[in-house]
């Protein structure tokens, strides 16, 4: 099983650096191609949030809809599953997911749908807000 970092999973995200998100998505590629599962854990949603707000100052919704995207993707895992979407259900990305973990297991589950092929953040908009820090 492999496990994301957070550097990995904003490259794979943003796009805003073609050489970087290639090497994230080629990583991910190779393992679930040999089976394997890719975890994201809560540590890395919540700083992943964390770097799209303040680096790149994406809205809430913005990143509620990209961690949804990602939950609908077949190549990622992620722990304790339920407390992420419920966290994206109810926009409150951070607080959620802290609360929804504590006390709980790791407990990666498989997504529901095969493949992604756009990106999960509008690369335009990324690139306007970091022109701007």
């Amino acid at each position: 099983m492999l496990g994301v970092d957070t550097d990995v999973l904003v490259r794979y995200l943003t796009r805003d650096d073609k050489s970087q998100y290639e090497k994230a998505r080629r990583l991910i590629t190779r393992e679930v191609a040999k089976g394997e599962p890719v975890l994201v854990s809560l540590l890395v949603l919540l700083e992943t949030q964390w770097v799209l707000r303040s680096r790149y100052e994406l809205a809430k919704a913005e990143i509620v809809s990209a961690f949804s995207a990602l939950l609908d993707t077949a190549d990622l895992a992620f722990e304790d599953e339920p407390s992420v979407e419920n966290a994206c259900r109810a926009a409150g990305a951070r607080g959620a997911l802290v609360a929804g973990a504590s006390g709980r297991h790791p407990m990666p589950s498989s997504a529901r749908v095969q493949g992604r092929s756009t990106p999960l953040l509008c690369r335009q908009t990324v690139r306007q807000r970091r022109r701007t820090t």
